[in-house]
């Protein structure tokens, strides 16, 4: 007799099912599990044993086999535990065998028989529901899991929990979702001093989730100012906390179970590697630009980032997904976010300050955003120019509007794109393309005639000129206007053409 457990394999997002398969049969006493497990589930035999050992359950003198099917899909992790242990007291006949069947479980066993929190509950619950079972895991886990409500979740504090809820002795309650959180950002706008121009741009970039550099000396603002951009976010929708929240629980970064609707902001050091930025790894685990998935991915001192690292980042900024190949694994991870760079003008960081002339101008400024290549800066929405604050300027009270106010002008545009783009897969203006782009952010004649101009003048290539039909269709949001008009693509035009920043 076989008895059976369900449990999943974890592939990017995806939470595969994997069928586990007990037989216990006459022959030499041993404890064998096949089906391409890793390191940690071949060590399951020893914690399972452990476990079972704890509740008095002795392992019969006999030939113990575990199958993971299907037998090709590598297996990683110790949330095989569980679904293990089930699986065997179902062959021992201590827990009905309906029952087992009828539970998709994870978990990781102590040897006291305690269960302790793993990843990936809420993609493991997913899938239980596409299956129409029940999901089984650790107490500590079960709070992000129960988020998926088309499926019950049961939180189990010990393996005794487990086969008392089975034998119907003492059921476990149906676990409750965590708490929605919502985190204010305690900086605000209107602690920049100046940079009026700047704060426009973050304006416009947040509104239409359009990617921005800023380039101006040291101490300008600039991390201050991407410091504020949570601020002015809107929180997330129902359906981007479910995806960030995936991703996150994949990380276990998810805390007690709460899900957040608060907008990601990431800012990895510019030491970062390749697989730190893009994901890769043991087992592939995602990376910053999909930890940064419906939200901000801040970049300071971005021509120190590794070229390679830049370049990774150019086809993601145009799929808004990222396919992470290895010899052993390729995983495909969701990475829709707003990209935003800082950088000095040049090595010293002086060249464009009168006060302080760079002695090594101009040569010091083209070699180093030169590091930053022209298919990667033609990706850029906005290019921003920040120049320093005067002295003087630190005394002047509080200027320009607070992030509350900004806010709320942001999200006012965003809800005017997201009735444009309902029942399409386009969310944000960052994102539109082909034939709607032209039916939506078709400008004036004006308009239209001021872009040709510039697209010859400043030899615009089409993503550049397409772009900036995007960010104007923006700034007409914002503003309220129905069509796009001149004044429209003259802003637009102003972030784009730059004689520091223009690449």
């Amino acid at each position: 007799m076989v008895a059976r457990a369900h449990t999943v394999a974890f592939q990017g997002v995806d939470a595969r099912p994997v069928e586990v398969q007990c037989a216990v049969s006459p022959g030499l006493p041993a404890f064998s599990i096949v089906g391409l497990p890793d390191k940690a589930v071949s060590e399951a035999r020893d914690r399972v044993r452990s476990a079972l050992s704890s509740m008095a359950i002795a392992l019969p003198s006999k030939r113990i086999t575990i199958n993971l099917s299907p037998a090709d899909l590598p297996k990683e992790g110790s949330h095989f535990d569980l679904p293990i242990a089930v699986a065997l007291l179902s062959a021992l006949e201590i827990i009905p065998a309906d029952a087992a069947e009828g539970a998709v479980a994870l978990g990781e066993l102590s040897l006291d028989g305690s269960l302790v929190p793993v990843v990936g509950a809420l993609p493991a619950a997913m899938t239980a529901a596409a299956e129409d079972r029940t999901l089984l895991c650790p107490r500590a886990s079960s709070a992000e899991a129960a988020w998926v409500d088309a499926t019950q979740v049961i939180g189990a504090g010990s393996l005794g929990d487990v086969v008392r809820h089975f034998s119907g002795q003492s059921p476990l309650p149906i676990a409750q979702p965590g708490e929605v959180n919502l985190t204010p950002s305690a900086r605000d706008l209107r602690d920049v001093k100046g940079q009026e121009r700047a704060k426009r741009a973050m304006e416009i970039a947040a509104a239409g989730r359009h990617h921005l550099i800023m380039i101006g000396t040291p101490g300008s603002g600039k991390s201050m100012l991407a410091a504020r951009l949570p601020g002015i976010l809107p929180p997330l929708t129902p359906v981007e906390a479910l995806e960030t929240s995936m991703i996150q629980s994949l990380c276990g970064l998810l805390d007690e179970g709460g899900i957040s609707r608060s907008r990601p902001f990431r800012e990895p050091h510019h030491t970062a590697s390749m697989a730190a930025i893009v994901g890769g790894g043991k087992g592939a685990k995602p990376g910053e630009i999909s930890l940064a998935h419906n939200g901000v991915l801040f970049m300071d001192e971005f021509p120190e980032f590794p070229r390679t690292v830049l370049e990774t980042l150019r086809q993601p900024i145009e799929t808004g997904e990222v396919m992470v190949a290895r010899a052993n694994a390729h995983v495909k991870y969701p990475c829709r976010f707003m990209l935003v760079a800082a950088a000095n003008p040049c090595k010293c960081g002086y060249l464009t300050d009168p006060s302080r002339a760079c002695s090594r101008a101009p040569g010091c400024g083209e070699d180093y955003l030169g590091r930053i290549s022209g298919p990667l800066m033609d990706r850029f929405d906005l290019r921003l120019e920040v120049p320093p604050v005067g002295f003087t300027d630190l005394d002047l009270p509080p200027s320009g509007d607070s992030s509350e106010i900004v806010a709320a002008r942001v999200e006012k545009a965003r809800l005017v794109q997201a009735d444009r783009y309902q029942g399409t897969a386009t969310r944000q203006n960052a994102d539109v393309e082909g034939n709607l782009l032209e039916e939506i952010a078709a400008p004036d004649a004006e308009g239209k005639d001021l872009l040709l101009k510039a697209a010859e003048r400043f030899g615009l290539s089409a993503r550049a000129f397409h772009r900036i039909l995007r960010v104007a269709r923006t700034i007409a949001d914002l503003e309220g206007a129905p069509d796009v008009r001149r004044p429209h693509v003259a802003e637009a035009l102003s972030f784009r053409i730059s004689a520091k920043v223009a690449a």
